[in-house]
């Protein structure tokens, strides 16, 4: 055990948040699982439980090979990143594999993985502004030779993901935002970007509120109608999530002991927050909302500490990136926000939106693995300049 510890670099609090996250998800996963086992696997409850186990450890590799790869070398990786990204997006949104009405998933030929699109996208837009943010910064008040080819990415690529998944295009986009904040550009141009973002956006719900009954129109419509009126909207996934929280009491049901899991829909997924709080109460819900919290400070912190501009940049975008995720994630479960369909990074029994995760996760431990050198080099705590 000490020599597998003695391999792990980097910042020592995020690998405990990631296996204190993943205890709580194969727990979590295993006892929400069992309708899903008596309706696809013959009542095989383990079947789930192997199959989360596996991608977790697949994902677990990804991240030590990543905080082994050196930081600055994701800057090149980026270049390339963001060119597959924008037309597998579009080729997603035009052929994608349709599931719930929506195109998000494509899949890989001769090895046959179906993936999100968007889940590379996020990681290869934050990687790419993180570099463009660095590479422009002796012009980052221009508008046209910083803003301009900072903000075109941003534009296509949460653009091609709207139309299937708005919640992760939100979450992108105001991720690059504050990226944008930290990296110096003009404030000036980042409020008007907020403001034709809010201007749009609102248009957008207007013409959502008023548009025909049909496809993943209709599904939005649903969801911020059921939000607004909620006397008169069908709220069945957010009523059987407050009943788990509400049974959950202060200390829980105990492991395995939710009742809620058989009726509420994506309890492994979307909704998992719920049982976790069902099964681990009060308790349970509050460490898990703290972990993410210490992750997002210490994802500052070694943005704080980093040497160089890119890793500080790349650290703090990929670290808000997953704790606003997380925090939708939470406030949908307890009924402040419409259903998005977002999971608990970490958490949610998932694929490869677990091994992105995992991939993120890693680039941050490898900024902080050389903010750890340096710090080792110097005898002392290490601040950039």
């Amino acid at each position: 055990m000490r020599a597998i510890l003695g391999k792990l670099k980097g910042d020592r609090v995020i690998w405990f948040i990631v296996a204190a996250l993943s205890l709580f998800s194969v727990l979590a996963v295993y006892s929400s699982t069992g309708t899903l086992a008596y309706r696809f696997q013959a009542g095989n409850t383990e079947y789930y439980l192997i199959r989360h186990f596996i991608i977790m450890v697949l994902g677990f590799l990804l991240m030590f090979v990543a905080h082994k790869i050196k930081y600055t070398y994701y800057s090149r990786l980026s270049q390339l990143a963001i060119i597959l990204a924008v037309p597998l997006l579009l080729l997603t949104l035009l052929m994608g594999t349709n599931i719930n009405e929506a195109s998000r998933w494509i899949t890989l030929p001769v090895i046959n993985i179906t993936f999100q699109s968007s889940d590379f996208a996020k990681l290869a837009l934050i990687m790419y502004i993180a570099r463009m943010l660095t590479k422009k910064q002796e012009q980052i008040k221009d508008f046209k030779s910083a803003f301009v080819p900072i903000i075109v990415p941003v534009i296509l690529v949460c653009g091609f993901i709207l139309p299937a998944n708005l919640s992760t295009a939100i979450i992108l986009f105001a991720t690059s935002v504050v990226l944008m904040f930290i990296g110096r550009v003009s404030m000036k141009y980042i409020m008007a970007l907020i403001f034709l973002g809010v201007v749009l956006m609102s248009v957008f719900i207007a013409i959502l509120l008023r548009s025909p009954d049909t496809g993943r129109l209709y599904t939005w419509k649903n969801r911020v109608e059921n939000f607004i009126d909620k006397e008169n909207a069908d709220t069945y996934q957010s009523d059987q999530a407050k009943i788990a929280i509400a049974t959950g009491g202060v200390t829980g049901k105990m492991p395995g002991n939710s009742t809620q899991r058989n009726f509420l829909p994506h309890a492994y997924s979307d909704f998992i927050y719920a049982i976790i709080i069902e099964e681990y109460g009060l308790v349970g819900g509050f460490m898990v909302l703290m972990l993410y919290l210490i992750l997002l400070f210490r994802g500052v912190r070694i943005a704080h500490r980093s040497p160089g501009t890119f890793g500080a940049f790349l650290a703090a975008g990929l670290t808000f990136s997953l704790v606003f995720q997380a925090m939708i994630n939470m406030a949908v479960t307890v009924g402040l926000l419409p259903v998005t369909g977002q999971p608990l990074p970490m958490v949610s029994m998932g694929g490869t939106s677990l091994w992105f995760t995992s991939l993120a996760i890693g680039i941050i431990l490898s900024v902080s693995r050389k903010v750890e050198e340096l710090e080792s080099q110097e005898g002392g705590e290490y601040v950039a300049a």
